[in-house]
């Protein structure tokens, strides 16, 4: 049941959230090392983990909905800037 009603079309707005250069990355690391390196993969020289959010949203058109979700992920601190980077791409979702 949705809260309210918004006239627009449904979008797929994809978020990345990494850690930026420099910082410590411990689940990235404990792939490499136990899992990927342990395997026989010696080849990967690094791996580097993150979040991926799918979010969809309503909105009149693509940049409304990227604007959307940015200010989600800023205003919500789903992320931390000091530490993290954080990409939003936009899709529409098929069929509409």
């Amino acid at each position: 049941m949705a809260l309210f009603t918004t006239k627009g079309r449904t979008f797929e707005v994809s978020v990345v959230i990494s850690n930026k250069p420099g910082v410590r990355e411990p689940e990235g690391e404990t792939i490499l090392h136990d899992l990927v390196a342990k395997s026989g993969f010696k080849q990967v020289e690094s791996i580097r983990a993150g979040k991926y959010l799918r979010v969809k949203v309503v909105a009149p058109d693509p940049a409304s909905a990227r604007k959307l979700v940015e200010k989600m992920c800023n205003e919500l601190r789903i992320f931390n800037p000091a530490a993290h980077s954080c990409e939003v791409s936009i899709g529409r979702v098929p069929g509409q």
